[in-house]
C-alpha cells in the first residue's frame, strides 16, 4: 500500500469507530432523550481539548459467535481533555455497543486511564451508561470490575472522582460510582441498583418500576446514593464543570483561586436582622450563606437528601470554601442520621482535598426517636464528629443561633479543633434549652409556687439571661468573638487569609477506624 492509501485507511476506521454501534443505534439512543458517549464527552471538555485514546481497541471473546462481532472502541471511549483550561481523564461508556457491557478490554481501557491519572495527579470523569458484566465473557468481565474498584479506592481522597450516570448502572457496575466522590444522575433517563425488578418480583414478590426502583429523584430523596438530580444530559455535563471549578487537580493541590469581584469588607445589614425575634421559628440558613459568600453563589450539595443538613461549595475572596450547615426550616435543624452521614462525608471529602470548611451552627441537639435509636444515631451521628476531628484544613465556625448539648461539640466547636469560631449575639450555647433545663433544676421550686407558670416563665428569663448566651463561653474562649451578623462575611475572610497556611499534624497511624 502506499503511504497515501495507509493514511485513506487509518481515516476511514477511525471514522468507523467513532460510529460506535452504528447508525440505527445511535438513532435509538437519541430516541430516548440520550446523547452519544463521544457527544457527552466532547460536550463536557473545553472545545479542541479532547485527545481519544484506544480507539481501535476490540474483545477478545471467541465464545458464543463474538468473534463475529468485533467494533472497534469495544463500548468505551476514554481519553483526556481539559475543563476550564485545566486536565482531567476522561471514560465515556457507549450503550450503542453491546449495551455498554463490561468485558475484559472495556476494563483495561478504563483502568488505563485511570492510572494515568493517578500518575499524573488529575481528576477521574466516569460517564455511565452500561447494562453491566458482558456475561459472554463470564469471569473474565467481573476481574475487570474488581480492577477498577481497586483503583477507585486507591485514588479516594488523591484524585477527585465524578461519576455522572447518564443510562443503566446495574449490578456490580453501581459499586465503581459508589465509591467515587460524587454521583450525578440525570432524571427519567438515569438508573441504578442491585437488583433489577424482575429479580426483585421474583425473590420477594415485590412490583416495582426502574423509576420507583432505582431512578434519579429515588436516590437524590430516599437512598442518598446520589448528590445531585439533574434534568437533563446538558444541565448534567454543566454540574460536573461547576463542581471541578471549587476543587484542586490533587491531594497535593490548593483549590483554584478565582478573582473576586464582590468586596471582601463588604457589610450586609440584612443579617442583621435575618433570624425571627420568635427563638423557636424556622427560618432558611441557605439565605445566610447567600448573604455571606462571594456573589451569593452556593452550590449545593445533596440539596433533597438529609435535608435538615445543608452542603455545598461557596467561595470567600475568591477562595473555594466547603460549607456546612444546619437548616432550621426542617426538623428545626437537628442532627439525625442521614444528615451526619451526608456532612461527614463531605467534611472528608473537603479536608482531603484542601477545601476550608466554614460551619454554620443552629443545632437544638439529636433528634429523638426509636427510630433514630434503632437506626443507630449513635454510630452514625459520630461519623460527623469523627470527621470534623480527623480534617485539618482551616475550620471556621459561626453560631448564629442555638448551639445544644453534644451537637453543639459536633458541630465544629473549639473543641475539636475549630480554628476560629463566632457567634452573633443571638447565639444560645447551653448544654440543653432554657425550658428544658429550667424543668430539671427548678422542679421542686416551680410546683411549690403558687403561680406556677409565672414562677417557670421568670426562672426561664433568668436562665436564659445568665447561661443562654454567647458570652459564658466566650469568657472561657470556646467563642473567639461575638460579631455582629452584618460582619460575617469580612469577618470569615479574614480568618480565613489568617489560617490559609495552617499545618496541623496527627499521630502517625495506617489509617483510623472510622465508625462506619
Amino acid at each position: 500500500m502506499t503511504s497515501d492509501e495507509n493514511i485513506e485507511l487509518l481515516r476511514k476506521m477511525k471514522e468507523e469507530a467513532s460510529q460506535g454501534g452504528g447508525p440505527d443505534r445511535i438513532a435509538k439512543q437519541r430516541a430516548k432523550g440520550k446523547k452519544t458517549a463521544r457527544e457527552r464527552v466532547v460536550e463536557l471538555l473545553d472545545p479542541g481539548t479532547f485527545v481519544e485514546m484506544d480507539m481501535f481497541v476490540t474483545h477478545l471473546c471467541t465464545d458464543f459467535g463474538m468473534e463475529k462481532k468485533k467494533v472497534m472502541g469495544d463500548g468505551v471511549v476514554t481519553g483526556y481533555g481539559k475543563v476550564d483550561g485545566r486536565d482531567v481523564y476522561i471514560f465515556s461508556q457507549d450503550f450503542t455497543v453491546f449495551g455498554g457491557s463490561l468485558g475484559e478490554m472495556f476494563a483495561q481501557k478504563i483502568t488505563k486511564i485511570m492510572d494515568l491519572a493517578m500518575k499524573n495527579g488529575k481528576p477521574v470523569i466516569g460517564l455511565n451508561d452500561s447494562g453491566g458484566a458482558r456475561i459472554q465473557e463470564g469471569v473474565v468481565s467481573l476481574g475487570g470490575y474488581a480492577e477498577i474498584f481497586f483503583r477507585n479506592v486507591m485514588a479516594s481522597g488523591v484524585i477527585p472522582q465524578i461519576s455522572a450516570i447518564m443510562g443503566p448502572c446495574a449490578g456490580g457496575a453501581v459499586y465503581s460510582p459508589a465509591m467515587t466522590d460524587f454521583i450525578i444522575m440525570v432524571k427519567e433517563t438515569s438508573h441504578m441498583f442491585i437488583t433489577g425488578p424482575e429479580v426483585i418480583k421474583t425473590v420477594t414478590n415485590e412490583e416495582v418500576t426502574f423509576e420507583e426502583l432505582g431512578g434519579a429523584m429515588t436516590h437524590n430523596t430516599r437512598s442518598g446514593v446520589a448528590h445531585l438530580a439533574a434534568e437533563d444530559e446538558d444541565d448534567c455535563l454543566e454540574m460536573i464543570r461547576r463542581m471541578l471549578s471549587f476543587m484542586p487537580s490533587n491531594n497535593l493541590e490548593e483549590p483554584p483561586l478565582a478573582e473576586c469581584t464582590d468586596p471582601v469588607d463588604r457589610m450586609d445589614e440584612e443579617l442583621n436582622s435575618i433570624l425571627p425575634n420568635d427563638p423557636n421559628k424556622p427560618y432558611d440558613m441557605r439565605e445566610v450563606v447567600t448573604h455571606v459568600v462571594d456573589d451569593g453563589d452556593f452550590f449545593e450539595i445533596m440539596p433533597l437528601w438529609g435535608r435538615n443538613l445543608i452542603i455545598g461549595f461557596a467561595r470567600l475572596g475568591g477562595r473555594p470554601v466547603g460549607v456546612v450547615g444546619q437548616q432550621p426550616a426542617v426538623l428545626a435543624g437537628t442532627l439525625d442520621i442521614d444528615a451526619t452521614i451526608k456532612g461527614g462525608r463531605f467534611v472528608r471529602f473537603c479536608d482531603a482535598f484542601n477545601i476550608p470548611l466554614i460551619t454554620f451552627v443552629d443545632v437544638p441537639g439529636f433528634l429523638p426517636g426509636t427510630d433514630q435509636e434503632y437506626g443507630g444515631i449513635i454510630r452514625n451521628g459520630s461519623k460527623l464528629l469523627y470527621a470534623y476531628c480527623e480534617a485539618t484544613v482551616p475550620k471556621l465556625t459561626v453560631i448564629t443561633r442555638k448551639a445544644y448539648g453534644g451537637a453543639y461539640d459536633v458541630m465544629c466547636s473549639k473543641h475539636i479543633r475549630a480554628d476560629f469560631n463566632f457567634a452573633w449575639p443571638t447565639a444560645e450555647i447551653a448544654v440543653m434549652g432554657s425550658d428544658g433545663a429550667v424543668n430539671i433544676i427548678f422542679r421542686k421550686e416551680i410546683e411549690s409556687a403558687e403561680d406556677k407558670e409565672a414562677k417557670r416563665e421568670e426562672l426561664v428569663s433568668d436562665y436564659r439571661k445568665k447561661f443562654a448566651s454567647p458570652y459564658i463561653a466566650a469568657q472561657r474562649g470556646y467563642i473567639d468573638d461575638v460579631i455582629e451578623p452584618k460582619e460575617t462575611r469580612p469577618r470569615l475572610i479574614n480568618a480565613l487569609e489568617a489560617c490559609a497556611h495552617k499545618r496541623e499534624g496527627r499521630p502517625p497511624k495506617k489509617h483510623g477506624n472510622i465508625p462506619l
